[in-house]
Order: C-alpha cells, then structure tokens, then sequence
C-alpha cells in the first residue's frame, strides 16, 4: 500500500497523489498546475498512470488547483465517481465549464500569436467547456461526516476544512487485512480560524498517517479585526482622497469574505457607502451557490441570517454580467471599489482593469491570497516597477497592499495547532502544498515543536504505508 505524489508536491499547485490499495486505485485531488509556463506546461503532460485502472476521485474542494483536470481525466476515459461534499460538486458545476472556456479562449491566443509561422503548430485547448460539463455527470456528493465505502475495503468521511464553502479534510480508513486498517488523513487545504461565513477546521483524533498542506508554513497572518481596520483604512483614504481600489479576488470564498466583511464595516460605520462593483460572472453564480448552502455557514453568519440579514447583500453592490458592462467600468477613475478575477492576475477581466489603473498615483490594488510564482500578481505584489499586461509595458504607480489576513488558508501556527490536535501521534506527517523553502521550515517546526516525523516529498515520489 502506498501513496505516489503527482501534484501539490514542490509546488502549491497541482493537488493530485494517487492511492494504491492492492488492486485498488484511487485519487485525492486532480487538480491544475497554476503559475509560470513552465510550471503549467505539465498539465498537458499524460497522466502518469493508467486512467482505466483509477477507481475513484475524492475531492478536497473545487478550487482548480485541486480540481481542474478531471475534466481532463473523464475526457481520456475515466468512468469512476468523483467524491465530493454536496457544495463542492455544485461550485464546480459552475468552475469546471468555466475552466474550460478559459482552456479554449487560451488556446485560440496562443494560436493568433504563432499565426504565420512556417513551422508553427495548432495548439488545442488542455478541454473545452464541454468538456467540462460532461465531467460533472461524474460527481457524488456526499455530507459531512458521513461514512462512504470507496471500494471495498477504502471507506472515506469528509470533515469541514474551513477553506471554502464544502471545503473537506479528507478521512481514509483501508483495510489492510481482517480487523487491521490503515488510517490516512488529507488536510486538503485547511482555513483560518474565525474566517467569515465558513466554520472553523474540523479536529481530528487520529491517523497513521497525515498529508498536511504548508502554502503559509512559514508565517503568521493579521488577525481578523487587523484585516478589517486595513481594508477599512485603504477605503477612507479613497473616500478622503479620491482614487479607485482594485481587488483582484479568487472568484470563489474569497470575493464572498470581502463582501461580508465590508458589510460589517458599513454596519460599524467605519466606512462610508460606495460603489463596490463584483466583476465576475464566475464569482457572481458562486456567491449564489453559496446562498443555496447556508446552512454550513458558521455561526456568525447564522446569526445575521436569523436576524432577517443577509450577509452577502452589502449596499451598493453592483453585479457586473456582461463585457459591455465590464468595459464601462473603464470610466470609473474614483471613488469606488472593483472586485474581479482572477485572484493571480493571470486571466479574466481582472488584467483589463489593471491596465486602466495600475498607471494611476491614487489607485490602488489590493491583494488579499496567495500569488504563485511566475503569475502577473506575484510581480506586481514583489515590488515590480514595471509590469507587461496585453503586450504593453506599465509603469507601477499605483498603490499595492498585501492583507494576508484574508488568505482562506492556515498561517504556521494555525497549521501547527491543527496538526497538535492529533490525540493518537502519527506514524509520519508529510508535508505538501508548499513552496520549498516554505516546506522545508514547516518540516523543521512540526519536528521540533510537536516531535513528528516529516516527510518532504517531491513530485513522483511514493510513500510507502506500513503498519507496524
């Protein structure tokens, strides 16, 4: 028995690792690798391994990163069930056909660039939008804490990672022989405590062994009223000032929080009502889906739901649905606020926006999650002077902010509480989704702090599970 790391090993992208169980062959995560060319060229890699012989998917959430290529997957002949929590599968009703335009959409650019080239080649699309749609007749969605037989033998339960609505740390129990399991515990993508609208992590008791992410294994976030006194700082000054805030926003969880948490800085009177204009379809139907699940919400949200509030109705809130409606947001050069995707930089209308204001000495882009290396954000949010959006050379004049207090993962010590939760002590705790520097310090604290063994895999390398 063993488990071989494809994905979100080395990288922060990609989740994917691959479970063998005698003749049984199951996926945790299938997900797209997002940043450089580089690193993005091996989502057209074929899969590194036999695609009629994987049984399953369990699904930690519907970021792609974890998520994206099982388009990919059931195109090439996949036949298996996606395991998922019910929330998951809706959000990914919406992502993965959406992911897939953006595969055409590319494809066809890069197309354009190389026309008239003697030697140059078609480019297809990584899957459609089709593509997309069709894999959806593929996902199970299961509830919390329920128990579900993969195959037999491997019975799973999902448990609330606090990342994003249906966010999952995963539970495997496989049978080793009569009366004797193995247990292996998925972190998938764990979230802050006391984050808006999702519940906090769930505890876990025990495991052999536990796959744990480690993207902020190397620092501490602002706390959550720090968060909320920055945004709230960065919108009076552009009440006072004049000039026009620019969020890029990961469509789902992210756009959610910010909506919510300028909510209560209305409702404090910390700021003064404004324009806030939420361009993105993708993010417009997500916080729909999220409407369809309040009752995952945590208690906080509740409350305002009980109160006859609805926590994602801020005043003010425009919903931008077509590029008409987009393109004239180019005409707003103060005094408003435009949230949209995609939360890297990478594509979207968000680069549209950029190139209207980050030019411009009284705007500002604020940026509220992780950027990957080798992405338009991680550029701009290291400092660049310069930036190239569409072909065209930009001077950076804008001013940038970084709130990592609004990051839906676990900093170091939100991890590490986490992991100290564990009343039985795993065998071994491998550490994954990181960068490496980043993995390799939060290895060293969990081995000096909580006195676990740790494992820092690379991608292709194989954990062996072994019950003593």
């Amino acid at each position: 028995m063993n488990i071989q790391c494809l994905g979100g090993a080395g990288t922060v992208t990609g989740s994917c690792y691959l479970l063998t169980a005698g003749e049984s062959r199951i996926l945790i995560d299938c997900g797209m690798f997002q940043g450089s060319g580089e690193i993005e060229e091996r989502n057209r890699e074929p899969f590194a391994f036999a695609i009629d012989e994987i049984d399953a998917v369990v699904l930690t959430h519907a970021h792609i990163d974890h998520s994206g290529l099982i388009p990919k997957l059931c195109r090439d002949g996949f036949r298996g069930q996606v395991i998922c929590t019910h929330s998951t599968a809706e959000l990914c009703s919406i992502l993965l056909p959406d992911s897939g335009h953006i595969q055409e959409v590319e494809a066809e650019r890069r197309n354009r660039k190389k026309k008239g080239a003697k030697t140059a080649r078609r480019i297809g699309p990584l899957y459609t939008e089709e593509d997309g749609r069709r894999a959806l007749s593929r996902f199970l969605g299961i509830g919390y804490d329920e128990m579900y037989e993969v195959v037999p033998g491997v019975q799973v339960r999902l448990q609330d990672a606090g990342h994003v609505l249906g966010s999952a740390i995963i539970e495997l129990w496989v049978e080793i022989e009569e009366g004797k399991t193995c247990k292996v515990v998925f972190s998938g993508d764990l979230g802050s405590r006391g984050q808006a609208i999702v519940k906090d992590p769930a505890w876990i008791a025990e495991a052999d062994y536990v796959f744990i992410e480690s993207t902020y294994g190397d620092r501490l976030h602002d706390h959550t009223t720090d968060r909320r006194q920055k945004l709230g700082s960065i919108v009076q000054r552009v009440q006072e000032e004049g000039g026009t805030i620019i969020i890029p926003s990961f469509s789902v969880g992210r756009t959610q929080e910010i909506i919510y948490e300028l909510t209560e800085l209305l409702e404090h009177g910390t700021i003064k009502p404004m324009p806030v204009f939420i361009d993105s379809p993708l993010a417009i139907e997500a916080t729909r889906v999220f409407r369809h699940h309040e009752d995952v919400f945590d208690e906080e949200s509740q409350e305002y739901i009980r109160r006859g509030m609805d926590p994602l109705a801020l005043p003010g809130l425009v919903f931008v649905e077509t590029r008409e409606e987009s393109q004239r947001l180019n005409r707003v050069t103060s005094g408003a606020m435009i949230i949209s995707s995609s939360g890297m930089c990478e594509a979207g209308r968000i680069k549209h926006h950029l190139r209207h204001h980050i030019w411009r000495p009284k705007s500002h882009v604020v940026f509220v999650g992780y950027q990957a290396p080798g992405t338009l954000g991680r550029r701009i949010v290291d400092g660049a002077r310069h930036v190239r959006i569409f072909g065209r050379d930009y001077k950076v004049a804008a001013h940038v902010h970084m709130i990592e207090g609004f990051s839906a993962h676990a900093d170091r010590d939100g991890l590490l509480s986490w992991l100290s939760g564990f009343t039985k002590k795993p065998k071994k705790v491998i550490v994954v989704h990181g960068e490496p520097d980043v993995r390799k310090k939060f290895a060293q604290t969990i081995q000096e702090e909580l006195d676990l063994d740790t494992v820092i895999p690379e991608r292709f390398d194989t954990i062996e599970l072994v019950m003593s």
